[in-house]
């Protein structure tokens, strides 16, 4: 089995390396194509999705997309926590100085919908790198997006975490495994796991073990649908709501290794509040 690390890009050249540890450097998994087993996705129906992008960082060629995010109140989006690392931006968030979110737009280098900047970032405290616990952070915008752009999220108990839910996961990831990238939005169907699965695949002999108190699993069980590098922090969706957000996994798209996802009902109700600005002195922004 290999280590099991995040999804997520590492430098602004697109070039990609195993982590040390599962989550210590929040590198990205090796792929096998966008979103595997997906098919293109239209950003109307799903106008929470959104991408993080810094052009300074990670060049323009695909409008600065490194992870992406979802919409949970007008002026509020969540991603993982692991793509604010400083191995991802190289720095922290406020040294990045178009650090923004791109919304309403499925193709990445596409006219129409917003570029909002940054100005805060709020990441889970109990947030642990070396086990993947509470991969979740929330960041605030500087103007208010519709309120139409805004998904539901799942409360505890809800059930669309039921195993054998059908759940959709939506990302802009690499294609290839050796950073090839789409350039618009893709989508993949993929079913809720079981707890035991999950915890039969990641039970920590060689890598981060699943914990289902704050995650949750979801793949197909004949493997080849599933989030890839690149698509940290984008939505898993299952009855319309937000169920949960890619964070980790060993490989993509292989039956025994099914996706990993912050389990958003464990986590949100008690982060998504007021969070700091972006810069402990908010000055520069």
């Amino acid at each position: 089995m290999r280590r099991p690390i995040a999804r997520a890009a590492t430098t602004a050249l697109g070039l990609f390396a195993a982590a040390a540890g599962p989550l210590a450097t929040a590198a990205p998994a090796a792929a096998d194509s966008v979103v595997v087993g997906g098919q293109p996705a239209r950003i109307a129906d799903a106008p929470w999705v959104v991408a993080l992008s810094s052009r300074d960082r990670f060049g323009g060629t695909r409008g600065g997309q490194f992870c992406g995010g979802v919409v949970v109140a007008p002026t509020r989006v969540v991603t993982a926590a692991h793509c604010l690392g400083r191995e991802i931006l190289g720095g922290e968030p406020w040294e990045v100085p178009d650090f923004k979110v791109i919304a309403g737009r499925s193709a990445l280098r596409g006219e129409g919908g917003k570029e909002i900047r940054v100005v805060g970032t709020w990441v889970n405290p109990a947030y642990d790198a070396a086990t993947n616990d509470g991969d979740l952070a929330v960041l605030t915008l500087a103007s208010a997006l519709p309120q139409s752009y805004v998904i539901a999220t799942a409360a505890t108990g809800d059930g669309a975490e039921t195993p054998g839910t059908p759940a959709t996961v939506y990302g802009w990831g690499d294609t290839t495994g050796n950073g090839t990238y789409a350039s618009s939005l893709r989508s993949a169907p993929v079913q809720v796991l079981s707890d035991a699965a999950c915890e039969r695949a990641y039970p920590g002999v060689f890598g981060t073990a699943y914990r289902a108190g704050t995650m949750l699993c979801a793949g197909d069980p004949q493997g080849g649908k599933d989030a890839c590098q690149g698509d940290s922090g984008g939505p898993l969706v299952a009855g319309g709501r937000l169920i949960g957000l890619v964070s980790w996994g060993s490989g993509c798209g292989q039956a025994e290794n099914p996706g990993v996802y912050t389990r958003v009902s464990a986590l949100l109700p008690s982060t998504l509040r007021p969070v700091t600005p972006v810069s402990p002195s908010a000055r520069g922004w």
